[in-house]
């Protein structure tokens, strides 16, 4: 099983030669090989046709409130958090393009419940969220496992940062023409989710023909280790925090340009596809330069940025309307950077201080994690942005750079 430990990461710290001379082939074949990129390229494709629309396939197609559908897909995504521990452990059996593989199947079972719905029926609609909601929770950790055993030091380092590139172009492309299609009403949205099905699926057959099996470093009977060291615990207590970053340019900042700045909203609109620009351009030419330094201190600096893009956001917004906003897309830069190097260190950081034993568990609690921040970060900052820009942005810079110093001095 390919792992290192927190020793390795103190060593790649000063190791850069392998990093300089990794090229796209390399970077191809240290990423799980030509067949599995593809199988990463449709897998993203899907998953952006659908995932931003599926709220409006359940209004517009099934004709369910919102609120019931917002549920639906809440409890989706809370059951799919719920499986990560039964994923941990599969992976650490070996398992590892088969649990890829069938991450993706399971959202073909979701889209095939959610094109048998009838319209008014919110439990199938909810079952086929819960679907969905498992295979989107399952599929980093087991990617993350599965470039582990085919990569090791700096080089999975990129194929990881690599992978995170391409799902975001994926992701980018399928939610592009997923807002074309909106134009044709319902049944073009039902012609959306098939095709996202059969992405699903094409993508499942090129991920299970990889073949890739690691041998257990020892059997779950044999493991001791279960719980999870006080580091890692301070880091996947900082994640939490750090993840909030990934719902700035889909919720605070639309927020407060429209209801605080009173700006047009192609102001988030052309936030949102800078940030998927920047992050698909430079996640791995970032993450290659941030090689020559630890990647705790590598992580530690992403929420020292972060922090700084919060006071940025703090002072845009204290300009008013006219010049706010505009200032308020200059920061959103400084965050996207943010963003890229807290991406291209934590999932690296996790799986160099995981024991091989405990690899996959240890992925699937980043994981459970990341979901938790994604899931209460839209409570959070909904919650925060009435009290005035004060309360939202001190509050996030308060917790990032509280995160960002239990990550630098959390225990060797």
């Amino acid at each position: 099983m390919a792992t290192t430990t927190d020793t390795d990461d103190a060593h790649d710290a000063h190791d850069t030669t392998d990093t300089a001379k990794i090229r796209p082939r390399a970077l191809v074949r240290a990423s799980g090989g030509p067949r599995y990129a593809v199988a990463l390229a449709v897998d993203a494709l899907g998953t952006g046709l659908l995932r931003p629309f599926l709220l409006l396939y359940g209004v517009t197609v099934l004709r369910l409130s919102a609120p019931a559908t917002g549920i639906a897909m809440t409890v989706g995504i809370v059951a799919g958090l719920l499986c990560m521990p039964a994923v941990g452990r599969w992976l650490d059996r070996g398992a590892r393009s088969t649990v890829v593989a069938a991450s993706m199947l399971v959202r073909v079972l979701g889209v095939a419940l959610l094109l048998a719905t009838p319209a008014g029926h919110v439990w199938l609609f909810g079952t086929a969220a819960l679907f969905l909601g498992i295979g989107n929770q399952a599929w980093p950790a087991a990617h993350a496992a599965l470039v582990a055993t085919v990569a090791h030091g700096r080089e999975r380092d990129a194929a990881l940062a690599g992978g995170r590139a391409l799902r975001n172009a994926g992701l980018g492309v399928g939610a592009l023409i997923a807002t074309v299609c909106l134009a044709g009403g319902t049944t073009a949205l039902q012609a959306l989710a098939a095709v996202t099905g059969l992405a699903y699926l094409a993508a499942a057959a090129l991920a299970w023909s990889v073949r890739l099996h690691a041998r257990p470093a020892a059997t779950p009977a044999e493991d001791r280790a279960d719980e999870p060291a006080p580091r890692m615990r301070a880091l996947l207590a900082a994640n939490v925090v750090y993840v909030f970053c990934l719902n700035v340019p889909e919720i605070a900042l639309p927020l407060i340009l429209v209801t605080q700045l009173h700006a047009s909203p192609v102001w988030s609109a052309a936030i949102f596809v800078a940030n998927t620009v920047l992050v698909v351009t430079l996640q791995v030419p970032v993450t290659v330069l941030m090689s020559r330094y630890s990647r705790r201190n590598v992580m530690a600096l992403a929420g020292v940025v972060l922090a700084v893009s919060y006071l940025g956001f703090l002072a845009a917004t204290s300009l008013g309307h006219g010049w706010g906003a505009p200032a308020v897309a200059a920061v959103s830069v400084v965050c996207t950077l943010g963003e890229i190097i807290y991406a291209g260190s934590a999932t690296a950081l996790v799986t160099a201080l995981a024991p091989a034993q405990v690899l996959g568990r240890t992925l699937a609690r980043f994981e459970f994690s990341t979901g938790f921040g994604l899931a209460v970060s839209p409570t959070v900052i909904t919650a925060l942005a009435p009290h005035g820009p004060t309360a939202l942005w001190g509050s996030l810079t308060a917790a990032t750079l509280l995160s960002a110093s239990a990550v630098a001095v959390s225990e060797s």
